[in-house]
């Protein structure tokens, strides 16, 4: 890139930046980022703002950038080709063929990165929660994930956008946060926890609710907080703030009093949210934290009176606030905080904007026969039957023995057997994407894993660009070590969720994408009208998401209902060679059928599809 040096350890990280409105950095996205590098106090990425417009404003910058971070501003035509086809924000490795890119995927990368940087701060690798599973799940498979990284910065956003109206919207994303605040907190330990609780109430009589705790917590988070009593605070505070302080003599652990123990789950009073996901301070919080105090900057200028309407969020917003460290990194950010009232807490009443129909269909058909003979049967009366296309040439097969070994999906940590079978299912994709690919042809492999077909296909097809996308780091990381060990220069791996990915390619392919993801291949190769070979797995896995709904062809919608289709998806893991073989003829069926649905939906949007079964 021009105008910076490069060496083997630097990282790039690149923001977009498209405006600026009172001190709040658009997208909402880089904001988010360069509060957490503030967090993390992280020096050791080098940060470029990359202007989205000819016209971006940039004079103004220096009053909301983090002072401690050296940020450079490029244009667009600056990015490393591999970043071009991403959505940002995106961190690059040099000599940048390894990309991560989507706000989640780099913002663990940062905790991870601050974190080998400096162990000795724990208390930021912690951010990643428990497990280190905060915000790992993608967007399109978690609800909680799309909230966060997605439907609430976009939404906030537009409500900033449209905050010169006299009454703006609520965003709905907004109410469903509140309500997320309001549901009970589950985590591993629940069940003790919940029965400290019962001890806790029991011995206090009816106890204060940590709503009304909130003032009390921020005393309690503060260094002059020594003199007060721990116990007169609720459980779920005690337990998150342990996390935050340093305790010189921990409490040893008491046996609980007999009728405690023998309490039922029923009787046992749920947890509270701490924090947005629950007791424990983590990376959501951080994410949620810039957004939702743009949001209510604007409530409080101009809608001051529904307020009252988010008394939860308003709570988390004081609390989080008294967390070591966040008020720094907001001042380093140009972030300056409220100080809201103290709000009553009232019951959440279900919105009809976010009321949840899912699976109502399920319960409204009455003509439902359980089981997939039923619904093959029914297929049949409508002319759809099973039928698979012949393979091409069955007996073609890769020189395994020829090949270099790091081509071998024995390189890819696995057992002897299970390599064979990879070797097998390679055979057949392989064969068709080389008697289709062209020279120059762009090649994207998606959920790659470990890269068993992107690093076969790149080492086959040398003149075409092969793109691994897969969403876990390590198996993303033992990919571009065999690629290394190749010397393949044809290849790139992004780490990001495939929506995140945004270049134009000629085949797409999916060596088993777990579920939807296979719809979710298939579409984004439709979307760019590139040619796909998908090996479907997990059938069991598909479901209805926000962008899917199933049936998918209009030839079975006309047949079957969302319910009968789950049963063929079911059944169509049921191919065992354990199984008796009736059984797996029958899973063999619902498998065709599913993807013969697929295939159809397909056809209706202009492909020539072939069903396989191998």
């Amino acid at each position: 890139m021009k105008g910076i040096k490069k060496n083997l350890t630097e990282e790039y990280l690149y923001l977009d930046f498209s405006h600026q409105i009172e001190g709040c950095i658009f997208p909402l996205h880089t904001s988010v980022t360069l509060f957490l590098l503030s967090y993390c106090d992280c020096k050791i990425f080098k940060v470029c703002l990359v202007l989205t417009g000819e016209s971006a404003d940039t004079s103004l910058l220096k009053n909301v950038l983090s002072q401690h971070v050296e940020i450079q501003i490029i244009s667009r035509q600056e990015l490393p080709l591999i970043v071009q086809n991403c959505c940002l924000p995106a961190v690059v490795e040099s000599p940048d063929s390894f990309c991560r890119a989507g706000l989640a995927v780099v913002l663990r990368h940062i905790v991870q990165r601050a974190y080998d940087a400096e162990p000795s701060k724990k208390g930021i690798l912690e951010l990643l929660g428990f497990k280190k599973t905060c915000l790992k799940a993608c967007a399109e498979v978690s609800q909680w994930t799309r909230l966060c990284e997605l439907t609430i910065p976009l939404s906030i956003e537009n409500f900033l956008k449209e905050s010169c109206d006299q009454h703006p919207a609520i965003p709905t994303e907004i109410l469903q946060l509140e309500k997320k605040l309001s549901e009970p907190v589950r985590v591993h330990n629940d069940d003790k926890l919940r029965r400290q609780k019962l001890k806790q109430q029991k011995a206090a009589g009816a106890g204060p609710t940590l709503a009304q705790e909130k003032l009390k917590s921020q005393a309690h988070m503060q260094e002059t907080s020594e003199d007060q009593d721990p116990s007169s605070q609720s459980l779920e505070l005690q337990v998150a703030f342990s996390k935050l302080t340093v305790q010189e003599h921990p409490a040893a652990p008491n046996r609980e009093p007999a009728h405690i123990r023998r309490a039922g789950a029923c009787a046992l009073p749920p947890l509270e949210h701490v924090f947005a996901e629950g007791l424990y301070f983590t990376l959501a919080d951080l994410v949620l934290l810039p957004c939702i105090h743009h949001f209510l900057v604007v409530i409080c200028k101009k809608l001051s009176k529904r307020l009252v309407e988010f008394p939860l969020l308003a709570a988390w917003y004081q609390r989080v606030q008294e967390v070591p460290g966040v008020k720094t990194a907001a001042s380093r950010c140009g972030i300056q905080f409220l100080h809201l009232p103290e709000l009553p807490t009232t019951s959440i009443e279900q919105h009809p904007k976010f009321s949840e129909a899912a699976g109502a269909e399920e319960h409204s058909d009455p003509s439902f026969i359980g089981g997939p003979r039923p619904t093959m049967t029914k297929l049949m009366e409508k002319g759809i039957e099973v039928m698979f296309s012949p393979h091409p040439c069955p007996a073609w097969t890769l020189d395994w023995n020829r090949l270099p070994a790091a081509v071998s999906p024995k390189e890819g940590k696995m057992s002897s057997d299970r390599a064979l079978r990879k070797q097998q299912q390679l055979n057949n994709l392989v064969y068709v994407v080389t008697h289709q690919a062209r020279p120059g042809d762009r090649i994207v492999d998606f959920c790659s894993g470990g890269g068993h077909v992107g690093i076969v296909l790149a080492h086959m097809l040398p003149s075409c660009q092969v793109t691994l996308i897969e969403n876990k780091e390590l198996s993303l990381i033992r990919a571009k070590k065999r690629s290394d060990e190749l010397g393949l220069s044809n290849i790139w791996f992004i780490q990001a969720n495939m929506e995140y990915f945004t270049g134009m390619f000629n085949i797409g392919v999916a060596l088993h994408a777990c579920g939807v993801a296979t719809d979710m291949v298939i579409e984004h190769c439709i979307k760019t009208r590139a040619s796909f070979v998908t090996c479907p797995c997990c059938y069991g896995f598909v479901q209805n998401t926000s962008k899917f709904s199933f049936p998918k062809s209009e030839q079975f919608k006309k047949t079957l209902s969302y319910k009968e289709h789950m049963i063929l998806c079911r059944f169509a893991d049921q191919t065992a060679v354990q199984l008796p073989p009736q059984r797996r003829l029958i899973g063999k069926q619902c498998m065709c059928l599913v993807d013969l649905d697929r295939a159809r939906a397909a056809e209706e949007r202009g492909y020539s599809v072939q069903v396989w079964f191998i």
